[in-house]
């Protein structure tokens, strides 16, 4: 059976469990420059560098991802959000995207076997795909609407280079999140197109959009249903919305999503809104309490957290849903269905 047939299955008995935040995870571990950096030798300050700890602190990663699954995580993702060649550029450090995703990989799939292995129960790596600091539907000069610092094909190749490697390191499913441009979203789906071509199979893609405001649309402004309908084609494994706000700001988006995606529903929130210095201060009970609803009312089928959870928000998410009935895919009507910013139905 495929690891997609394998999550479709599991999905039909009960609410799956993602995982939480890395990065604030790492910074609990008040990490130093030599942490980050070690023995790479790169000429640029490799503090804030998350993603390249995979090659020098493997130790914090494993410790990370552990915590998850012993939380009851079903899935994990790879600490690999900025580890493409145009975020890694700022470390001086583009010359390590493959092997960084290499080792992330690797790490998650490691301790993936180890859990299934105790109980027989399936366990999942997602390889994780940011959004890079570039947009491609919008300019970075105010002055000039048209200029682009990359264009599209750059982009898909910059994804390819990534996705390619998380499969190499064992990944299942490559997890292109974060959207805030819908277009970056689009150039990561034929990244992953282009690589199936290569590997002569199927890599299953899961997307999740990031909103940017309570009226519920991205950085390129396109709303949760226009999103939909302008990656529905790439057929995803789940589709969803991470990041943004708290569970109780997307709870009208989240309902919207579930009764149109023809496909799991995987939400992961943020623990609540950052107070004044940035810092998260949700309780888990409080965060799982609130997406126990999104259950209760069958609109998810997979749950986790994004900034300001941890292992404890996980945990909590885990035993509150634990009796609840996953969502029940819909079979929408066949209808012609177009997305500018907003949805556009035939007539």
């Amino acid at each position: 059976m495929s690891k997609r047939d394998q999550l479709l299955a599991a999905a039909r008995d009960r609410v799956l469990i993602f995982d939480g935040a890395f990065g604030t995870q790492i910074q609990l571990r008040k990490l130093t420059e030599e942490d980050y950096a070690g023995d790479l030798g790169l000429p640029a300050d490799q503090k804030g560098n998350n993603d390249i700890l995979a090659l020098t602190r493997p130790d914090v990663l494993s410790d990370i991802t552990r915590a998850y699954f012993e939380a009851g995580s079903d899935i994990v993702s790879t600490n690999t959000f900025s580890a493409n060649r145009i975020s890694q550029a700022d470390y001086a450090a583009e010359g390590l995207v493959r092997e960084i995703n290499v080792a992330s990989g690797q790490l998650a799939r490691k301790l993936a076997e180890e859990f299934e292995a105790k109980d027989g129960r399936p366990r999942f790596v997602a390889g994780a795909i940011g959004p890079t600091n570039k947009t491609l539907s919008l300019s970075p000069d105010v002055e000039d609407p048209g200029f682009r610092e990359i264009d599209f094909d750059y982009l898909v190749d910059v994804y390819l280079e990534q996705a390619r490697a998380l499969v190499e390191g064992g990944v299942d499913f490559i997890l292109i999140e974060t959207v805030f441009d819908t277009l970056n979203a689009k150039a990561g789906i034929m990244a992953v197109k282009k690589l199936e071509r290569e590997l002569g199979r199927e890599v299953p893609v899961m997307i999740s959009m990031t909103l940017t405001d309570l009226s519920g649309r991205n950085l390129s402004g396109h709303t949760v249903e226009a999103f939909w309908y302008a990656v529905r084609h790439a057929k995803p494994l789940t589709i969803g919305l991470n990041c943004s706000f708290g569970a109780e700001q997307l709870r009208p988006h989240v309902k919207v999503l579930s009764q149109i995606a023809d496909t799991l529903l995987m939400i992961y929130p943020n623990a609540g809104l950052p107070n004044e210095l940035g810092e998260y201060d949700e309780m888990p009970d409080t965060t799982a309490g609130l997406v126990k609803d999104w259950a209760d009312h069958g609109q998810v089928n997979i749950l986790g957290g994004c900034c300001g959870s941890s292992p404890a928000h996980i945990a909590a998410i885990a035993k509150a849903v634990a009796k609840s009935e996953p969502r029940a895919v819909p079979t929408p009507e066949p209808a012609m269905k177009l997305a500018g910013l907003e949805a556009f139905f035939a007539a």
